[in-house]
């Protein structure tokens, strides 16, 4: 089943659902050298005008030099039957064995940019501003950085346009 290319407005969706509890897979790279990682972090909004979508990875990840080094990448929401899959490439790295072969998912050229092709929903995105996480932007003494960093690296935050929306 192909995809189509719809626009933003015509989805209706819960953003808790999709990213908190359902996940994504963020894929960076190219046909020819690509790599995904589950992501259960992240925003959907507006900013400067566009609509944008803030995701979060840490340097140490495989993906995140696919994702910094290229202009564009997706992030991929696929149905519950797609759940092991999603825990395998949230819990083993890209540089050990290819993340594709090991779930059976097949990367997908969306507007030049690596989705899912067993997605029901691809946003192709386009890096437009990163930041990095750092300790002493915590506002608040409630633990988090205890509780989600503790000697991982904070992340790199990267806020990017979705400039392609594609569905089943």
């Amino acid at each position: 089943m192909s995809f189509r290319k719809i626009e933003l407005s015509e989805l209706s969706f819960n953003p808790f659902e999709k990213i908190g509890k359902q996940w994504m897979l963020l894929t960076g790279g190219t046909m020819d050298s690509c790599n995904t990682m589950t992501a259960s972090w992240g925003q959907l909004g507006v900013l400067w005008n566009k609509n944008v979508l803030t995701c979060y990875i840490r340097p140490n990840r495989y993906t995140y030099d696919f994702v910094e080094n290229g202009e564009l990448f997706t992030a991929s929401f696929l149905g519950e039957e797609y759940r092991k899959a999603l825990a395998y490439c949230g819990s083993h790295s890209g540089r050990d064995g290819d993340k594709m072969a090991e779930t059976g998912l097949t990367p997908a050229d969306l507007q030049g940019a690596v989705g899912i092709e067993q997605a029901e929903l691809v946003f192709v995105c386009r890096k437009l501003y990163s930041y990095d996480m750092e300790e002493s932007g915590f506002l608040t003494d409630d633990g988090i950085p205890a509780q989600f960093f503790g000697t991982d690296p904070y992340h790199r935050a990267y806020i990017a346009e979705i400039v392609g929306v594609y569905v089943k």
